[in-house]
Formats: C-alpha cells, sequence, structure tokens
C-alpha cells in the first residue's frame, strides 16, 4: 500500500464503497439517441424567483422536446441557509406554473427516481467515495490551515498584488505536507478541510463551447480548491460535479454568473475521469429602470418572487406563454400561426435563445394573461377564480359558492363571441370585475363624465325608468333608449353629433353611459342589456332611482 492508499485508508476507514459499484448502482439512463438529461437544483432558501422559474422553464423544455428527462435536485449541504419547508415551496413554485420535474425531489420527504437520492445531504457517502478516490491518486489532500493563517495568506497576496487570490502555487502550505507529518495532526484530531491537488497551469487556457454565449476561453484553475469542508460536507464544486455524473445529466442550464467557475468545474470533471455535460448559461432577467437595464431586485421589485404572482393570480400558462417570449425570439410568430396550439409543441431551441439578458415587462405579461383569460370559458374561469379566492379572498369565495350559477352568468357575458372581452389579467382582478353584481361589496358612485350635467343625466334616468322593461329583448331595449334621445336634446345618430356637436347635449353612448353609471357605476362594461337582465327588474329600478336622487341633490 503506497503512502496515497495509507493517508485515504485513514481519512476514510468507514467508506467501502468503489466507484465502480457506484456507477453500476447508476447505469446510464436508457433514453432515445439525442435525449436530453436536465436537472434544476436550487437551495432550499426560502425564496424562489423568476430567475429560478425561467432557468427551470429551459430545462424543462429541453428535457421534453428531446424526449429526455428533467429532475429536481435539491443543493442542501449549507444548512445554514436553509429553512423550515424550503423544499416544499420549492416543488410547489415549479408546481404552480406546471414545471413538474419527470424525476427527483418531488415534496418535502418524497422522491421518484432511480438515480437517488436527490438531495444532497443525504449522497455524504457517494461523495466522499469519490474524494477517497482522488485522495488515493495523489489528487486531493487534507489542509490543516486554520482560518488565521488563512487570513494572513490573503494579505500577503494583497500586499504582493497577487493576480490570483486563493491557495495555490508557494501558498499551498499542507501540499506539501509528508504521510508521517500529515498522519501525526490527523491522529492527533487536528480539523481539517480535503483540498484539490491542482494541476492547472496559469499559462494554459480552457475552451468551453456554451450552447448559447458560443466558444468560452479562460485561463486553467490553479487553485487548489477545498472539496470537502470541516465537517466532511461537501462544497457545491465537487458535489454538483460528482451529482452531475452519476445522475446522467447531460445539459446544466445555470446563470451565467456561473461562466466563472468553468474552469474549477471542467477540471474537477477531468480530475474524476467523468465526461462534462453542455453548459447553457442564461443571462440574468433584465428590467428597464428609467431608461437602464438592471438585474430584477428581491428589495425592489415585487414581480421578482414567485409568491408574487401566485397572491396576485396570474394563471400559469399565461405566465409560461410569457416566458417563452423571453426564451425564444420566434415564439410570437409561431403563437401568431398556431393560435390555438398548447405550448408543448412550439418547436423550442437552446440556439435561439438571446446571450443578452431579456427585459421583464410586467404590462406585456399582462395582455398575455387576458389573451389567455378571455378565451377560457365561463365554467372554467369560473372554477380558477374560486381556486384563487379561496385561498386570498375568502369573501368573494363566499359570494361565488352561495350562487355558483349566478358567477357563471356573469363570466358568460361577451364570451363566447368573436372578439371577447379582456377585462381580467389576473384572478385578483375578478373582484372588481364583479363587484356591481354582488350588494354586498358594491358602493354606488354615480360620478359623471365632465360632457354631461347632473339635471341632464337626471332627466335621462326618469325618462328610462318611464318606458323600461325588464323583459325587453336587446333590440327592443336599444331602440326605447334612442327613443330618449330627441326629447332630452341628444341625437340618436353619433355621426351626426360629430358632424355637428353645437346642435346637441350629446349622443346616444352619452345617454348610455348614463344609465350604465346609475347601474354599474362604471363607464366602461361588458354589455349593459345583460348586466341589468342578470341584475334583475328590482334591483336596476332600485340602483336608478338611487343615482336619480344623487343627481337632484347634485344638480341643485
Amino acid at each position: 500500500m503506497d503512502d496515497f492508499e495509507i493517508l485515504a485508508q485513514q481519512l476514510f476507514p468507514g467508506i467501502t464503497v468503489t466507484p465502480a459499484e457506484l456507477e453500476e448502482r447508476y447505469p446510464q439512463r436508457d433514453l432515445p439517441e439525442g435525449a436530453r438529461v436536465t436537472r434544476f437544483a436550487p437551495s432550499p432558501t426560502g425564496f424562489m424567483h423568476m430567475g429560478n422559474i425561467f432557468s427551470a422553464l429551459i430545462d424543462k423544455l429541453n428535457a421534453d422536446t428531446t424526449g429526455g428527462i428533467y429532475y429536481l435536485r435539491i443543493e442542501d449541504t449549507d444548512k445554514k441557509r436553509e429553512v423550515e419547508n424550503g423544499i416544499s415551496k420549492i416543488f410547489e413554485g415549479l408546481n404552480a406554473f406546471g414545471i413538474t420535474p419527470d424525476e427527483g425531489v418531488m415534496g418535502q420527504n418524497e422522491e421518484k427516481g432511480a438515480y437517488g437520492p436527490y438531495q444532497q445531504s443525504r449522497r455524504r457517502e457517494i461523495y466522499q467515495c469519490y474524494a477517497k478516490e482522488l485522495v488515493k491518486k495523489g489528487l486531493a489532500y487534507p489542509c490543516f490551515c486554520s482560518e488565521e493563517e488563512l487570513s494572513r495568506l490573503r494579505e500577503e497576496q494583497e500586499a504582493e498584488n497577487a493576480p490570483v487570490k486563493g491557495y495555490f502555487g508557494r501558498w499551498t502550505k499542507c501540499r506539501s505536507l509528508t504521510l508521517d507529518e500529515q498522519l501525526k495532526k490527523l491522529r492527533s484530531g487536528a480539523p481539517y478541510v480535503l483540498r484539490l491537488r491542482s494541476d492547472g497551469d496559469e499559462s494554459k487556457r480552457i475552451f468551453v463551447d456554451d450552447l448559447i454565449k458560443g466558444r468560452l476561453e479562460m485561463p486553467e484553475n490553479i487553485q487548489d480548491i477545498v472539496l470537502l469542508k470541516s465537517d466532511g460536507i461537501p462544497t457545491y464544486h465537487f458535489a454538483h460535479a460528482v451529482d452531475d455524473h452519476l445522475m446522467r445529466t447531460t445539459h446544466v442550464v445555470r446563470g451565467d454568473e456561473w461562466i466563472a467557475s468553468l474552469p474549477v468545474h471542467i477540471q474537477l470533471f477531468r480530475l474524476l475521469g467523468f465526461r462534462p455535460p453542455k453548459y447553457v448559461h442564461i443571462s440574468p432577467i433584465m428590467k428597464l429602470d428609467n431608461g437602464n437595464k438592471r438585474k430584477l431586485s428581491k428589495r425592489k421589485d415585487p414581480e421578482l418572487a414567485v409568491s408574487f404572482y401566485r397572491e396576485q393570480g396570474y394563471p400559469k400558462d399565461g405566465v409560461l406563454e410569457y416566458l417563452l417570449t423571453l426564451a425564444n425570439s420566434n415564439f410570437e410568430d409561431w403563437r401568431r400561426a398556431n393560435p390555438t396550439e398548447p405550448v408543448g409543441r412550439f418547436p423550442f431551441s437552446v440556439k435561439k435563445m438571446s446571450q443578452s439578458g431579456a427585459i421583464f415587462d410586467l404590462a406585456k405579461m399582462n395582455d398575455i394573461c387576458k389573451n389567455k383569460i378571455s378565451a377560457m370559458s365561463a365554467d372554467e374561469v369560473f372554477q380558477r377564480a374560486c381556486e384563487w379566492a379561496r385561498e386570498f379572498d375568502s369573501e368573494l369565495y363566499g359570494l361565488f359558492s352561495a350562487a355558483p350559477e349566478y358567477a357563471k352568468a356573469i363570466f358568460a357575458i361577451d364570451r363566447d363571441v368573436p372578439k371577447p372581452r379582456k377585462d381580467i389579467a389576473k384572478w385578483s382582478d375578478v373582484r372588481q370585475y364583479v363587484e356591481y353584481f354582488y350588494s354586498d361589496i358594491y358602493l354606488p358612485d354615480s360620478t359623471l363624465p365632465e360632457n354631461i350635467k347632473a339635471a341632464d343625466a337626471k332627466a335621462v334616468l326618469e325618462s328610462y325608468l318611464r318606458v323600461y322593461d325588464a323583459a325587453d329583448g336587446k333590440d327592443v331595449w336599444f331602440s326605447k333608449i334612442k327613443g330618449l334621445c330627441a326629447p332630452l336634446g341628444f341625437t340618436p345618430d353619433v355621426r351626426e353629433y360629430k358632424s355637428n356637436p353645437e346642435a346637441y347635449k350629446g349622443h346616444v353612448g352619452d345617454v348610455s353611459t348614463v344609465i350604465r353609471i346609475a347601474v354599474t357605476s362604471r363607464t366602461n362594461t361588458p354589455d349593459l342589456h345583460s348586466i341589468m337582465a342578470l341584475l334583475g327588474e328590482r334591483e336596476v329600478r332600485s340602483r336608478i332611482s338611487g343615482a336619480i336622487n344623487f343627481m337632484s341633490v347634485k344638480g341643485e
């Protein structure tokens, strides 16, 4: 047994599993040629943001469009940052947008798939197996430097203006320790970390063909990075290399802030004897702020948090559709050509992703969500609005539950038509949309537009009450409104008013607006005849009478 094997046995006496056994335990996946295996691998820190969702979406599309596998791995080796139920929050955040993994972590204490455990904290033996192998090959060693010694090292490098700051070259104090020196320290119980014995050459370069950024070039890693911390827990760099290999990950999608770590990651894959995955480095989602681009901020931008979209009630299919416009610039053309096709049939391509950060536009997302909701049936709108209200608006949920058919009738107005209205972008808009149908939450407001006088409005409403008949069909109803115009100084012909506005107080649209305000307190609503029919004669007469009283006081 040579010195390295003796050291490996001293460091890892309880590790008996071998890399060969792990290779057999986690074989190559039986997938079609060209199928991609992707992973979303967050830490359970409790905050899911749109950057996470965007990255996970690209993972899923990458896998789905090639007949591959998208899995969820939890990188929870840093227990200090972990929050209670953090894993559940991650899975719920993904599930809320329909980005459910094919395998991996499926909940707080639930996994699915043959390549687990999918939580890094449960894979300690696996990491230590490969760490032991690196020690046996002379590629890793224990470092006993204290925090004070490392601080002095950094101070020396700062004083000398060293081009690289870290544990490398002549500063690697523990790299040259003899076996006897190492064993003596280990037997004395001295704390240590396990470091990689880097074979990097600062004069040499690595080259990586990123699927978005293109060919990347940078110096080799020369630092002896930490593989295992003093508690035996792996660093992110080491753990992810082992996991991506054993889980047979083919494509790694991640933020471009990780590009700087490529020299370390490529070196680790090589020294471990693994084939590195393909890399897809995504630029961060940006926002325009006073004409300048900046990253979305947790402090400044509520729309960054995934919880914002749940609380506001954005339809997940609308949000995903918007994210696809950020992912591939040709998505909007495809959608126009395929208005009813599910997004799963869109031919997504990583190669069509932008190298620069996409601009996040909440107004555009609202428009897309309005389009999605406008295309839904009344039953679907009712069901989804109810689901949201059950959690976020108990009063509205109570109203819907008490009379579901009435609520569905509200949503049916102006829906099954060639050009349905687009009033609702998110389910939190529903309360404002339906409130005038419910006396419990309706607050009358008879404020008139500036072009209509209170006395004229009062005259319109008094005249209308004399001819109003709840049994009238829409054509008769509107003909009666037109019949009110001339005696009251309005014209039933809008074009006539536009050609000679001085001759009239207004036109038939103004007369309709007065009635609309009296009944709904709005100047813009769906079909007024349908609204009045649903409210019923008693309620309509009551509201118009109330508006007349308001106009009487205002006109005095």
